[in-house]
């Protein structure tokens, strides 16, 4: 199983003549206007950087947009969370009222959202506001046995590139993911394990707020887990420990790259699937904004491992894109300064000798 005949290519944002052209002319741009030379800081790498991305001296953050996946997990059984299965089927019902944190930090940043049934096992109303793509009715076991088949993976993956192409056809340049999916935080925490060849004591965390014991619980299944299940393939990896919904957001960053997007990454299970997205097309991490540092300590050596810079440190451990979403307005403060800052000609400012 390879994913090499299923995406886009993904280019490199510096692989051409013509790019090098373009980054020379986005420096300059961002030189001329009334500042010191880089006294804007980040603001001026992601300018930078989505330049290149939308291949132009004038990016946008047009139409942003945060799916969310929900997905449920056969591990759950293993008592490696504090909160029911049930869980997952009632908070896409928050959801899609509109009363959960994605939907509050959505509004107040200007940002659409999209709920998508990846494969929730409780019932989940069908209303005009879902996606309703589910693969199945929540992934197997993987203490005993692979969460998914190759087929179920391959369907997840191209269900989640074909949601990108919708947005695409709307005018996205930017888009986030979050995911709901009780029990994630244990399949992330192997798929870590497992790509970086860490111990998976060190990738574990209390997830959604386990006790002592519970956390000794989750390691000891999990250690079990990848005892058991030995490859390395990056779908193998995925299908073996991933989620539906874990699999569709690799597929949608896979997608949202090749379609030269703009790609905030939210906590540790958004970044899981990333994981698996870079193993099987590197130069997807030039696509990337990193939105924060979740207090989940998987995603603290997530970002280690990427070598990345979050945004931000809020201290934030909910998942749902809630990171990605407040990271959008820094992405228009961005693309802003780039637009509608005076330049010194034009403001009549004595430029620096």
């Amino acid at each position: 199983m390879t994913a090499a005949d299923t995406f886009a290519p993904i280019h490199p944002l510096l692989s051409t003549d013509a790019d090098s052209t373009l980054h020379r002319a986005l420096i300059h741009r961002m030189d001329g206007k009334t500042k010191p030379p880089g006294s804007l800081g980040r603001l001026e790498e992601l300018a930078l950087q989505m330049g290149m991305i939308q291949q132009t001296i004038t990016p946008q953050v047009t139409r942003p947009v945060i799916i969310v996946f929900a997905g449920d997990h056969g591990i759950v059984a293993e008592g490696v969370s504090p909160y029911p299965q049930a869980v997952t089927a009632q908070m896409v019902a928050n959801f899609l009222a509109g009363g959960a944190a994605i939907n509050v930090l959505s509004r107040v940043c200007g940002v659409s959202l999209e709920i998508v049934n990846a494969g929730v096992a409780g019932e989940v109303r069908a209303t005009e506001n879902l996606i309703n793509i589910p693969v199945g009715r929540g992934t197997r076991n993987f203490a005993y046995e692979a969460a998914m088949t190759r087929e179920e993976t391959q369907i997840a993956l191209a269900r989640g590139a074909a949601r990108i192409a919708v947005h695409q056809q709307q005018g996205t340049h930017v888009i986030g993911f979050g995911e709901m999916g009780i029990g994630n935080t244990s399949a992330a925490s192997c798929l870590m394990a497992r790509l970086c060849g860490l111990p998976v004591d060190l990738c574990v965390g209390r997830g959604t707020g386990l006790d002592d014991a519970g956390l000794a619980r989750k390691k000891r299944v999990l250690n079990q887990a990848l005892k058991k299940h030995t490859g390395f393939d990056p779908l193998y990896v995925l299908m073996t420990f991933g989620g539906f919904e874990i699999a569709m957001m690799t597929g949608a960053m896979l997608a949202a790259a090749a379609a030269r997007m703009t790609i905030v990454i939210d906590g540790f299970t958004a970044t899981a699937a990333l994981l698996i997205a870079h193993q099987i097309a590197p130069n997807i991490l030039e696509y990337c904004v990193f939105s924060h540092l979740s207090d989940e300590i998987g995603h603290q050596r997530l970002l280690a491992h990427f070598n990345a810079k979050p945004l931000l440190a809020l201290g934030l451990r909910l998942g749902e894109g809630t990171g990605a979403a407040l990271a959008i307005p820094l992405l228009r403060a961005a693309t802003s300064f780039l637009s509608q800052m005076a330049s010194f000609d034009s403001a009549g400012v004595s430029n620096r000798s």
